[in-house]
């Protein structure tokens, strides 16, 4: 009874979490289109480039960051995101480049990205590293060792037609790569809020001593925490590739950033077991968002980082109020 009443909270607190930043990435749009209504010329934002646009740069970050808000959730971190990303990309371009078909290529880039999760996790577990620490080491090996296999020239991904297509094609305003990252959100919501292992992540986050009273092993939920992150990282690391045909060896420095200061906008708890799908949609979104909108009004580049530098510290003083509140 007790279970049950501490995971019905949970889901309570998750829930207003996330109607706070609905409600506020859809103030956001109300006064984008309404400016955009009244000065279409100087501000063009619902224009069909612009929206397209948008919808192009979201699922780069959001993919990413739906695997990074279910380990936080977890109460782990993982900084070498943007190291998978960039290191299972240029697998995969290297090897369709040497005549392996993408449909191969991609399915081993996917394995390499869970391996280097479950890597981060078992560095983590097994010798009780913090994991921000863990991943901070792992970030820049992985890092060298992508500069080690590749150099540091920019790798073409030419993986055909078809498969460029299906992973980044055009589909009216819509593009793949975006109904990827919806599907993939549907996937996690299911998983996180509809099935057992969403319950432990939640458990393992919020309280790990009373987890494993219950019978839940926090080692094996937060490993597959981790093999998730890397899973994400890889798709995020070739959908990009595929979209822009080419991908960077530095080309995810900085994601790791962005994906843990969109889970926190979204309402993720800095220390675990708060969070939700839909807040980690919404806070990629919001991101992506405010950054257009400066770009629409050229604000400088630097106006973004002050922004969402104001958004995270507002949202984890928030989160903080609410879980104060929420043991009060």
């Amino acid at each position: 009874m007790n279970v049950t009443l501490t995971v019905t909270r949970f889901l309570q607190r998750n829930k207003d979490a996330a109607i706070d930043i609905l409600i506020l990435f859809l103030l956001v749009q109300l006064g984008s289109v309404i400016y955009a209504l009244i000065s279409p010329d100087s501000f063009r934002y619902l224009t069909e480039a612009n929206v397209s646009v948008m919808l192009k740069a979201i699922p780069n970050l959001g993919v990413i960051a739906l695997g990074v808000g279910v380990l936080m959730i977890a109460g782990e971190f993982d900084l070498s995101v943007g190291a998978i990303y960039t290191f299972a990309g240029i697998v995969v371009a290297k090897q369709v480049e040497g005549g392996m078909s993408p449909y191969l290529a991609a399915p081993i880039g996917l394995s390499i990205g869970v391996l280097m999760g479950l890597l981060n996790g078992f560095i983590t577990i097994r010798f009780g590293i913090p994991s921000f620490i863990a991943t901070l080491g792992t970030m820049l090996f992985w890092q060298g060792m992508t500069l080690f296999y590749h150099g540091a020239r920019a790798m073409r991904f030419r993986p055909g037609e078809t498969f460029q297509n299906l992973m980044a094609g055009n589909i009216g305003l819509l593009q793949a790569q975006f109904i990827w990252f919806v599907l993939l959100s549907l996937l996690f919501y299911a998983l996180l809020h509809h099935h057992k292992l969403g319950n432990h992540f939640y458990a393992v986050g919020g309280n790990k001593r009373a987890a494993t009273v219950i019978g839940i092993n926090p080692n094996r939920v937060k490993m597959i925490a981790f093999g998730l992150t890397g899973f994400c990282a890889a798709l995020a690391g070739i959908l990009a590739a595929s979209r822009v045909g080419s991908i960077q060896p530095g080309q995810g420095a900085g994601l790791e950033l962005q994906a843990i200061a969109a889970c926190v906008i979204g309402g993720v708890a800095l220390n675990g077991g708060r969070g939700t799908i839909l807040g980690i949609f919404l806070g990629a979104a919001l991101i992506y968002t405010i950054q257009d909108i400066l770009l629409l009004l050229r604000a400088p580049g630097f106006y973004l980082d002050i922004f969402v530098g104001m958004l995270i510290v507002g949202a984890a003083v928030f989160n903080e109020a609410v879980r104060r509140r929420s043991h009060a």
